[in-house]
């Protein structure tokens, strides 16, 4: 008998795992979507009735009914419905609240609103007040039905006291916040249109609008109480939101209010019934579908915008409108700032100071008024401002040391390749001050054109320097390394003059320049007095003028031209004599010898 029982639990228990699902078939009830943590302060998102909304695809509104716990909210929700006791929400009779958290009806009533199919869900919350609960978690509760509805009724039995007002000061901050940016284009977040519900038989001569105007007038604080102050304000605020609250009365159904989940429509109290049927059509009347940054929201971008609005009511001990901002901010600060980068990117650096700046205020400027025409909030939205312009300057703080960086490497290179040619025309084959003029000139343009970025000031100074530098020394050694060179090229010249091309005129040539240049030096003393002498700058004149310009740079070409001259040379040598004469030039050295041509004297 126990082995047969353990066979028949064992196969109950494979089957329900088996299933390999917790899926809700049954839609046609009530399911828990937020629930209290286990200290009753906060609030965490239940998975039970998320799939109930998660399913639709049509856009999605929610009324959701607030009010003191045992004030009827779950009744009321159940006859908007046309549900009884035992179908819908649970109605309770105990001491104890029955309602933990928020509660949804699975399945939605399908309305046509302004030709779009939406699906409205209905909302039960925990009741304010209850025996074992905090303060802040009633705040939570209000504030997250406030957001997440589209039309929140605010159930008050019999009168409206300065407590349910006081209560009020989230839903009005919340308005405050958002519900002047309804009325444009760009619909960041509407708010729930407010409906005060007075369930009561009499109103004291008064309808229930003039109650609730009467409800909202300034009270006298001649004793300067600040309580006091904090409630007029919120009836102040409240007086300005206007069209987005509505008044109604509702009667009591029956005098006997235990008996209530077991009576029919036919015996409750008719006037109830008939109002009951006016609330459900001011209900769908006045219901719109829940709009977020202008789009409808469908069942998983509801339970998106849900999880949101559960971070930042339980990001703080209290829950406050400005952490909700900051939250439903965040995504759009993340794109403000991504434009601002990309806005940024698109610089090639290094760049000038200036354009730095002005690139990053143009960017600035365009990351702002986006965020301004998108973000959420209008009071607290001030500190989400004030993150994006720390996110910003962090990123423009980047893109300076990025600027730094490369100008410093650009000015770096381009100092390198300026010091390198300096090098080079230090060490010139045929010295020539033009040509190092030139290059100077190139070198310190370049520089100026090309050089950028904050690094360029002190590249410049130390440029400066080095060209000094390079110019003195050039100058210094250009009259002496010319001089030399003017001196092997004269002993040069009476070779080639005398063994080489037997020209005389070149070699007398060559002995006059090499006379001038050792004689002049040795009568005054020193070579560098020979370089004020007018001769020598006629000298330097035709040096420069035979050496470098702009058609043609000898330094250059000197070792391919020298080259060519020989196989001339030599060719004439060789061939050119023998075929010409030796009249073809001017007169060349006369080389004939006395030999056997010449007569016999005998």
């Amino acid at each position: 008998m126990e082995i047969s029982s353990g066979v028949l639990i064992f196969s109950i228990f494979l089957c329900f795992f088996a299933s390999g699902s917790f899926s809700i078939e049954d839609f046609h009830q009530a399911f828990p979507i937020v629930e209290p943590d286990p200290g009753h302060t906060k609030l965490r998102l239940s998975r039970e009735g998320l799939e109930a909304i998660e399913r639709i695809t049509t856009p999605i509104a929610a009324v959701a009914v607030i009010g003191p716990y045992r004030s009827g909210k779950s009744f009321l929700l159940n006859q908007l419905l046309s549900l009884s006791c035992y179908e819908g929400f649970g109605v309770g009779h105990m001491r104890d609240t029955k309602t933990k958290g928020i509660w949804v009806w699975g399945t939605p009533i399908e309305l046509d609103i302004d030709g779009v199919r939406t699906s409205v869900f209905y909302l039960d919350t925990e009741g304010f007040e209850s025996i074992g609960k905090s303060n802040v978690y009633d705040d939570r509760i209000f504030a997250l039905a406030t957001v997440m509805s589209s039309v929140l009724i605010y159930n008050l039995p019999e009168t409206i006291r300065e407590a349910d007002i006081s209560r009020l000061s989230f839903a009005v901050e919340l308005a405050e916040e958002f519900y002047g940016r309804v009325k444009g284009q760009d619909i960041a977040f509407e708010p729930a249109k407010l409906l005060w519900l007075i369930q009561r038989d009499f109103l004291q001569g008064k309808s229930v609008q003039e109650m609730v105007d009467e409800a909202l007038r300034h009270v006298p604080n001649n004793d300067g109480d600040k309580n006091i102050d904090m409630v007029n304000q919120i009836r102040d605020s409240l007086a300005v939101m206007g069209d987005n609250s509505t008044a109604f009365s509702l009667p009591q159904p029956h005098l006997q209010r235990t008996k209530l989940c077991d009576l029919k429509d036919g015996e409750l109290e008719p006037m109830y019934v008939k109002k009951r049927e006016q609330l459900k059509e001011l209900v769908a009347g006045i219901i719109r579908p829940k709009i977020v940054q202008g789009k409808h929201l469908n069942g998983k971008e509801f339970i998106s915008f849900l999880e949101q609005i559960l971070e930042a009511l339980n990001k703080g001990e209290i829950p406050s409108t400005g952490s909700l901002v900051e939250v439903f901010n965040k995504g759009i600060l993340e794109r403000c700032l991504k434009l601002y980068s990309g806005s940024m990117a698109a610089l090639h650096l290094p760049v000038s100071e200036k354009h730095l700046e002005d690139t990053h205020q143009k960017s600035r400027n365009g990351s702002m008024k986006v965020f301004d025409e998108q973000h959420f909030g209008r009071h607290h939205a001030k500190k989400s401002v004030e993150q994006l312009d720390e996110e910003i300057q962090k990123v423009y703080k980047n893109f300076i040391m990025g600027n730094e960086y490369q100008s410093s490497k650009l000015c770096e290179a381009l100092y390198t390749k300026c010091e390198e040619k300096m090098d080079q025309l230090q060490v010139l084959r045929l010295p020539s001050m033009a040509k190092f003029n030139v290059g100077f000139l190139q070198c310190n343009q370049s520089f100026e054109v090309e050089c950028v970025g904050p690094s360029k000031a002190n590249y410049e100074r130390r440029m400066k320097k080095m060209l000094g530098k390079s110019q003195s020394l050039f100058i210094k050694e250009y009259n002496h390394r010319l001089f030399n060179w003017l001196v092997a090229f004269s002993l040069v010249m009476v070779v080639v003059g005398r063994f080489i091309i037997k020209f005389f005129l070149i070699e007398i040539g060559a002995w006059v320049l090499f006379i001038f240049l050792e004689t002049y030096t040795r009568m005054f003393w020193s070579a560098e007095s020979l370089y004020y002498n007018p001769v020598w700058h006629f000298i330097v004149a035709t040096w420069e003028t035979l050496v470098y310009s702009p058609l043609l740079d000898l330094d250059r070409w000197a070792i391919p031209m020298s080259i060519i001259l020989a196989i001339l040379i030599l060719y004439w040598r060789c061939y050119g004599r023998r075929k010409h004469g030796s009249r073809w030039l001017l007169p060349l050295y006369n080389n004939h010898k006395s030999g056997s041509n010449r007569p016999r004297s005998d």
